[in-house]
């Protein structure tokens, strides 16, 4: 078969646009035909050779004759061998084995006669010279026939992907980018078209890789500056770089307009979807670090085969809290949440990666203590991570009675129940805007953090209640990440509350990874809080990401300040002004010493916060949460009056 259908249908109506590489395959009896004429000029320079050697042929047999039996058995092994099936322009070794053992058998078979007839006639009829020359001769020959038309057809295709692939430089060369550079090179899927390699060092090599040059590193930087150069891209290894490697390479990038690829784990390197895997770097991976790496031993002998429950399962944070233990082969895993779909589709996600795994899904509304007191009756909770919340800042600022009654009313029960009903841990994931609050939504969960604390030595209690505070979670619901990449999206504006506001990032894992080893560590009464590493100012952070979506900020895509809104501060602390710390076994993972409260105190106080919300007494709500958290100052907020 020539052509394909589409192939056909273009001829028919005469499209006079055709590329040789749109030939499908010829029929085998052409491969077959074309072979047997390489055999006959095979036999034709061998018997020059042996001419030319002043060596004469035997005569039992006249000479065409001879040539002839030749021919016939070398076509008779071909079919045998099936030499002639294979589609030339993707022939393999295989092919290779199969022509050598179609010819061996011809030279053998030859071989055989010759003695056959000079035992019983007393002549041979072939020179052995003749056939070892034909041999190799007619292997050399069909072999670099194959050869020749595979490389046709390869350059015609490259040559044809080459007008739409990018052209990118591999950073780094060592095995690992050599790896990756072989992996793109031989699937034609890819977009990409590797035109060489960027050294980390200095010291010029006249060296290739995979037949693709090695540039220095300064040579490459004084290319773009003198912007002698036809790359649209680069393909950077990122985990086998240190942090201000990647940010000195990536803003080297940026600067000149160069689209920055992440490179697949070597796992994925061999998945089938590579393409799928090979992506622009996003903002995500320059602001993250090193996950942290501890003991799994002990965490996971504090979950394998126990109950354990999820509150907020199906948020963000919530829902890796899930997987994470669902990887401790725990005994059960109740996930409990109050919004409808998204815990229907956090109950299709685990249902079908932890199929293994005893799940119950709960609708439930935390601030309803009727509801949750049977749960906690009917299951032997061994572990509860309590990761629901209100946490928009705005939202809660305009609705301050509906952020006590989940994040101070809800805390309250569970942490009640659990000490009721003798949970071993009880684990509160907090946040750093219970610091120094300025806005209502921080203070309640300082309300919170306090209340739990206070149950660590109340009399009879046996249940150890522990803290983690953290920064903002990348990639977390209402994160600002996905609000910017929403906003570029749609050609912009991208709007910044304030030029100068910085915030601390961690990621979504690193965070839930933080929870469940201090669930683990914690003795009972710590708020745990985890080194962020340096503090992003917001406004690099969106100017980076429209750089890294390929515009230009101010130019391409608008930048707007809108003021800081009700509550917001412009920076976040993760310690309090009169707190200490302590060190843990892990140098990123802190106790803060935070001023604490005697339960009936606490109690008595959130019990009066409570009703207020009952009854949405704005004013009366914030008022009391001022004399719980004496630090809490509103900011750009109508209830900065009543810090007077």
């Amino acid at each position: 078969m020539l052509f394909s259908k589409p192939q056909k249908t273009r001829i028919y109506l005469r499209e006079n646009v055709f590329s040789l590489s749109d030939l499908r395959y010829l029929p085998r009896w052409v491969i077959l035909f074309i072979d047997i004429i390489i055999t006959s000029i095979s036999i034709l320079v061998s018997h020059l050779l042996i001419v030319g050697l002043d060596v004469k042929h035997y005569k039992f047999f006249p000479l065409p004759l001879m040539f002839c039996l030749i021919i016939s058995l070398n076509v008779f092994f071909m079919y045998l061998f099936k030499t002639y099936l294979g589609v030339i322009r993707h022939s393999t070794f295989i092919d290779l084995f199969k022509i050598i053992f179609a010819n061996l058998s011809t030279a053998i078979t030859l071989v055989f006669f010759n003695y056959i007839t000079y035992f019983t006639f007393g002549e041979k009829i072939i020179l052995i010279p003749f056939v070892g020359f034909y041999f190799a001769i007619s292997c050399l020959f069909l072999f670099t026939f194959r050869l020749f038309v595979k490389t046709f057809f390869n350059a015609i295709k490259e040559n044809k992907r080459s007008s739409y692939r990018k052209k990118i430089y591999i950073l780094g060369d060592d095995d690992t980018s050599v790896a990756i550079a072989q992996a793109i090179i031989s699937n034609p899927n890819l977009p990409f078209d590797i035109c060489g390699f960027i050294s980390n060092q200095d010291k010029k090599v006249r060296i290739k890789l995979l037949g693709k040059s090695v540039i220095t590193k300064s040579d490459f930087i004084k290319s773009l500056k003198i912007k002698d150069h036809d790359i649209s891209g680069v393909l950077l290894i990122k985990e086998t770089m240190q942090k201000d490697e990647l940010d000195f390479w990536v803003n080297l990038f940026l600067e000149n307009n160069l689209k920055i690829y992440k490179a697949p784990s070597m796992q994925k390197l061999r998945s089938n979807e590579m393409i799928n895997h090979i992506k622009t770097i996003q903002i995500e991976d320059l602001l993250n670090r090193k996950p942290i790496k501890l003991d799994n031993t002990e965490i996971k002998k504090r979950h394998f085969q126990k109950t354990i429950l999820v509150t907020g399962g199906a948020g963000s944070i919530g829902k890796e809290i899930v997987r994470q233990v669902a990887l401790l082969e725990p005994l059960q895993i109740v996930v409990l949440d109050q919004s409808e779909t998204p815990l229907y589709d956090t109950e299709l996600e685990m249902r079908e990666t932890y199929p293994h795994i005893n799940f119950k899904f709960v609708l439930a509304d935390i601030s309803n203590l009727s509801r949750l007191e049977p749960i906690f009756a009917k299951y032997n909770f061994s572990m509860v991570y309590h990761a629901a919340a209100y946490k928009h800042v705005p939202l809660v600022e305009e609705n301050p009675h509906e952020g006590v009654l989940v994040n101070v009313l809800g805390t309250k029960n569970l942490a009640l129940l659990s000490s009721k009903f003798g949970v071993n841990r009880f684990v509160m994931v907090s946040t750093d805007k219970a610091v120094n609050p300025t806005n209502v939504m921080g203070a309640s969960k300082r309300v919170a953090e306090l209340f739990v604390q206070s149950l660590q030595n109340l009399e009879g209690n046996t249940t150890k209640f522990i803290t983690t505070r953290f920064g903002n979670v990348l990639g977390s619901n209402g994160s600002v990440i996905p609000h910017f990449r929403k906003q570029i999206a749609k050609g912009g504006p991208v709007t910044i509350t304030h030029p100068d506001i910085v915030r601390y990032f961690m990621t979504i894992p690193e965070a839930c990874e933080l929870v469940l080893n201090a669930g683990t560590m914690g003795k009972g009464g710590e708020i745990y809080v985890f080194d962020m590493g340096d503090p992003v100012k917001i406004l690099d952070l969106a100017k980076r990401m429209i750089k890294l979506s390929g515009f230009e900020p101010d130019i391409d895509i608008k930048i707007i300040f809108t003021g800081l809104r009700p509550g917001e501060k412009l920076y976040e602390e993760l310690l309090s002004d009169n707190a200490r710390t302590l060190p843990t076994s892990h140098e990123k993972i802190m106790i803060s010493k935070d001023p604490t409260m005697h339960f009936d105190e606490i109690d008595e106080l959130t019990e009066l916060v409570i009703n207020f919300s009952r009854k949405e007494e704005k004013q009366e709500i914030v008022r009391i949460l001022k004399s719980i958290v004496k630090e809490f100052k509103s900011n750009n907020s109508i209830y900065e009056s009543l810090d007077k």
